[in-house]
């Protein structure tokens, strides 16, 4: 089994920047793809960035390309998002998640939560204008 725990999530001004974290532990070499989703109310989960652990290729929505960077550290089995120019329209719950294989070949906007396995709780972003 794989846990998954985010943190750094806040509140923070439009334009303003935050990193939240995903650490995995359990059977982490399980582990290939791990992603960030997110999910506001009244919207859909929409995938928003996902790494491969093995060769650090990176996949981002088109909502956040430029803004986001996904990253990892993979001796410590953490993945970070960092979210910079934030706009009201990035609030939401984000959500580490994690599969076994090769991150979903289609784009992040388009990946579905049964791809993934593994799920952690969620750490909410709030961005006020």
């Amino acid at each position: 089994q794989v846990q998954l725990v985010e943190s750094g999530g806040g509140s923070v001004q439009a334009g303003g920047s935050l990193r939240v974290s995903c650490v995995a532990s359990g059977y982490t070499a399980s582990v290939g793809c791990m992603a960030w989703f997110r999910q506001a109310p009244g919207k859909e989960r929409e995938g928003v960035a996902g790494i491969y652990m093995y060769s650090g290729s990176t996949y981002y929505a088109d909502s956040v390309k430029g803004r986001f960077t996904i990253s990892q550290d993979a001796p410590k089995n953490t993945v970070y998002l960092q979210m910079n120019s934030l706009i009201p329209e990035d609030t939401a719950m984000y959500v580490c998640a994690a599969v076994g294989g090769w991150c979903p070949t289609t784009p992040p906007m388009n990946w579905r939560g049964a791809d993934f396995v593994y799920w952690g709780q969620g750490t909410q972003v709030t961005v006020s204008s």
